[in-house]
């Protein structure tokens, strides 16, 4: 079902969230009133980076050999803990007002009851597996299996999965490979009943998904076969699926 957001949902699992696209929202309809807000929340994250630093400090500068190299790397440890949480605080706090302010977001529909899949010949596909494939050494393969996930890391930010509903109807969701969160990843979403929030942009067949259509986004479609004569072109060829970059997907209280 695929609905208008309009009330707070009741999530009690977050499984990606995309906080740039989310901030950028944000910001929009704030016409830039957020900014004092982001802010002080940074000069919060940075006082406790601050105190975490100096408790550091304190903690060792009564041993003799503790000197000024020592302090430097309790120091700089401190400094990690407290980027850590100045990020976390940041994240945390997008995502509290991305909910609470989620009925002013115009253009976000709620998705839920889909069945996610990868199609077998699509770059997502072969992305839920590469970290594993380094594991295997095949010497007669043409291909570093060891450096083929960083590979499609580096060349696709946006993952396409599909959405198929209960009715058959089928859609294409699009998930920016570096905002999931709690360790989760592609090959986690066909394996959960999740609630989606997405922004439609476009829409494209599903054939588009394919790794030769990656490869050749440019090339001519293919010729026509004597199935395709008789038969006429295949509904997947010609049927264009509305695109959602997905915003967040999380799993809601009592499902």
């Amino acid at each position: 079902m695929t609905k208008q957001s309009t009330t707070q949902v009741s999530l009690i699992k977050i499984v990606y969230f995309d906080e740039e696209s989310a901030s950028d929202l944000l910001d929009i309809v704030a016409g830039g009133k957020e900014t004092s807000s982001k802010e002080s929340t940074k000069e919060r994250a940075a006082e406790v980076e601050a105190e975490a630093r100096a408790k550091a400090a304190a903690k060792f500068n009564w041993l003799p050999f503790f000197g000024g190299s020592a302090e430097a790397s309790a120091a700089a440890s401190a400094s990690a803990v407290g980027r850590s949480i100045l990020n976390k605080t940041l994240s945390n706090t997008i995502l509290t007002d991305y909910l609470s302010k989620l009925a002013d977001l115009k253009g976000i529909e709620r998705l839920d009851d889909l069945t996610v899949t990868a199609r077998s010949d699509s770059a997502a596909y072969i992305k839920m597996y590469t970290p594993y494939l380094a594991m295997l050494k095949i010497d007669e393969l043409p291909v570093n299996l060891a450096e083929l996930d960083s590979a499609l890391m580096s060349a696709k930010g946006y993952y396409e999965l599909l959405g198929q509903s209960t009715d058959g109807a089928k859609r294409i969701l699009r998930f920016n490979i570096q905002a999931f969160r709690n360790n989760y990843g592609l090959v986690d979403l066909g394996r959960m009943r999740l609630v989606f929030h997405g922004i439609r942009v476009g829409k494209a067949a599903e054939s588009s998904l394919t790794m030769q259509a990656e490869m050749a986004p440019g090339a001519e479609p293919a010729p026509l076969t004597g199935l395709d004569v008789v038969d006429g072109p295949s509904a997947e060829s010609s049927t264009l699926l509305d695109v959602y970059d997905v915003i967040l997907a999380g799993v809601e209280y009592g499902e």
